[in-house]
């Protein structure tokens, strides 16, 4: 009897194994295609900036017409916008009160 629990055990080991070396070529290949799709992106970017007859480079024409930059920008916003906050708020406890409430006051005149 022992020897059919060791076959289970030996077959659940071998499924395991089978599994994480399918999620690991799972994660390799979207790895690749995230690069891939990146490398795409910056090209497009870098042919528009080279091509001489534009004058004045444009932002939002790039992120319209750059197949999936819009989308990457607004995630990497996204990711960043935590760390911001945080050096945001680490300079701002470095200011003493009396400029944070000028701060404050400057902001209030801007919003009316």
């Amino acid at each position: 009897m022992p020897r059919k629990a060791v076959a289970v055990t030996e077959q659940n080991e071998q499924e395991t194994i089978e599994q994480e070396e399918h999620e690991e070529t799972a994660i390799s290949e979207n790895t690749e295609d995230e690069i891939g799709k990146l490398n795409r992106m910056l090209g497009a970017v870098l042919h528009y900036l080279s091509d001489d007859e534009v004058e004045e480079i444009d932002i939002e024409y790039l992120l319209e017409n750059t197949e999936g930059l819009r989308e990457w920008w607004d995630q990497y916003r996204e990711r960043n916008r935590k760390q911001i906050e945080d050096e945001i708020k680490r300079s701002l406890s470095d200011l003493p009160l009396e400029e944070l409430e000028s701060i404050r006051e400057q902001i209030k005149e801007k919003m009316s």
